[in-house]
């Protein structure tokens, strides 16, 4: 009898609609969530350990799981405490969508973010074509993707951006086609210039052996034909090949008597 009138005389302690036994049984609540949020994060952890996810996805999911978790816990908190809930939750939903609404860019390229993430187009160090931006990715970030052009120039692209344009990665692949084009006079033979081409591209040992180095004739133009030569080469190569292929072609055009043509222009003049 002395417990169960102790017990009464806790409940009848109040203040205001909030009383002593509904505190009691809030502080519990708190406790029996504190823990379930403790174990619930914990498993969290293990499953993103085993998935071998990026460092930032794993933060974004830890902290939107622990947010939301706490969130629920507010209210069943506030439930035990006698405040009515329905009023808390539309008043949540309500500031939710407004918030949501004030920060929508933020929060396209926080998604944006995650997906680049995610799917993986490309990774730190990579050489990329980004719309009309070219350069090394330097860092993917959950807001910002920055690159570092060939001149030293810091670019920060919003993730939005990135996401919804082209993507040329060229340094996935460890292997990269140097393709150049040639305008040669007509009068040389076709023979003469795939010859010398392909004389030019095999004095270089950058430049692979299979595939062969291609050279063929591309098209006729005004006054010249255009040639093509492909050649194969290691991504890290690719530039020094580009490059010493200019220089070597026209060094060999020069001892063939190769003449390269720019075009030319016929001028009529009428009486």
């Amino acid at each position: 009898m002395k417990l169960s009138a102790l017990i009464d005389s806790a409940a009848g302690i109040s203040l205001g609609s909030v009383t002593l036994l509904s505190v009691l049984s809030a502080i519990l609540v708190f406790l029996i969530c504190l823990l379930s949020i403790t174990v619930i994060l914990r498993i969290v952890g293990n499953i993103q350990k085993r998935r071998r996810l990026d460092g930032a996805i794993q933060g974004f999911i830890r902290s939107a799981i622990k947010a939301g978790l706490w969130l629920i816990a507010a209210v069943i908190i506030a439930d035990r405490l006698g405040i009515k809930t329905a009023s808390l939750v539309t008043l949540i939903g309500v500031a939710g969508l407004a918030l949501s609404l004030s920060i929508q860019g933020v929060l396209a390229n926080l998604f944006s973010g995650l997906t680049l993430l995610t799917t993986k187009p490309f990774t730190a160090g990579d050489y990329v074509d980004i719309d009309d931006i070219s350069g090394s990715i330097s860092e993917i970030g959950l807001f910002y993707t920055t690159l570092i052009t060939a001149d030293n120039k810091i670019i920060y692209v919003p993730n939005s951006q990135v996401a919804g344009t082209k993507i040329v990665n060229y340094t996935r692949r460890e292997d990269r086609r140097v393709e150049m084009c040639f305008l040669v006079s007509r009068a040389v033979s076709p023979d003469t210039v795939k010859a010398a081409l392909r004389e030019a591209a095999g004095a270089d040992a950058r430049a692979m052996k299979e595939p062969a180095p291609f050279a063929g004739l591309r098209a006729y133009r005004d006054g010249a034909a255009e040639y093509v030569l492909r050649v194969w080469t290691r991504n890290e190569d690719y530039w020094d090949l580009y490059y010493t292929l200019n220089e070597r072609v026209g060094a060999v055009f020069e001892k063939q008597g190769i003449p390269m043509s720019g075009g030319q222009v016929t001028i009529r003049l009428e009486k």
